[in-house]
């Protein structure tokens, strides 16, 4: 069995939720981890882990969101964090690529949420996207013992080593298996496997064959052949010890 860890099947257009768990299922995807993007989805969120019994939520503010958030959030988040279904703060971190006009406000942002998963102790799922050293800083000073995993990994071998250093997740999805996608293969290939995770972020990022499509959580499969064939394992192997990973992190 395998677990997506990130995956927004609020935002898959194509098919119902309904649909979309079925499609999961009927490939082996035994879990999925929901995370919010938007303030004003915190309630859809949680309202979404409640309702399916293999669906779980993080909890947090994305930033490109950044400008939106209000302090509120922390005390509804607390408050939702009480459910065991609620399992990460995420997905925050910092994201230069879109508009660095408000860098200031995402780091803000940033340290309020890292701080609000120490207190909650719960887990953080990073976004971090042309934003390395300054993602990277943040945590190395402000998180105090949650659990970091960094979502959608676009960096370099020599990143992902430090980040591994720090004890920290790589989760790899299916830019891994695109042909042009040199550095995530050889993150794939050289990451212990004891740090590795897999998502889909759907519905974005769907690998191939179904590249240009609308991704889904049962897509995630392809990730792990891909990682396997690069490591020269087998697909159970990796369904193994990523499934493990999920559970260790998350508590589910």
């Amino acid at each position: 069995m395998l677990i997506d860890t990130h995956t927004h099947i609020d935002m898959i257009e194509g098919l119902s939720i309904d649909e979309v768990l079925k499609n999961a299922s009927e490939n082996e995807v035994d879990k999925l981890i929901v995370p919010c993007a938007y303030p004003k989805d915190v309630d859809k969120i949680y309202e979404l882990s409640l309702k399916y019994e293999n669906v779980y939520g993080m909890l947090g503010v994305h930033p490109s969101e950044a400008k939106d958030w209000d302090d509120m959030l922390i005390e509804k988040i607390r408050e939702y964090a009480k459910s065991d279904k609620i399992v990460a703060i995420g997905e925050i971190g910092l994201d230069y690529y879109w508009d660095k006009s408000f860098n200031d406000i995402q780091k803000e942002v940033f340290i309020k949420q890292i701080k609000l998963a120490n207190e909650l102790n719960l887990p953080i799922s990073i976004h971090d996207r042309e934003a390395h050293k300054d993602t990277f800083d943040i945590l190395k000073e402000f998180n105090a013992g949650s659990a970091v995993v960094m979502h959608c990994f676009s960096g370099s071998v020599e990143f992902a080593r430090e980040c591994i250093k720090e004890g920290w997740y790589i989760a790899l999805g299916g830019v891994v298996t695109f042909k042009n996608a040199v550095k995530t293969k050889d993150v794939a290939k050289d990451i212990p496997l004891d740090r590795l995770l897999l998502e889909t972020d759907a519905p974005y990022l769907t690998p191939v064959p179904f590249r240009g499509k609308e991704n889904q959580p049962a897509y995630v499969k392809f990730a792990a052949q891909e990682i396997a064939n690069l490591r020269g394992i087998t697909f159970e192997e990796i369904a193994d010890i990523t499934t493990s990973n999920a559970k260790t992190v998350f508590g589910i």
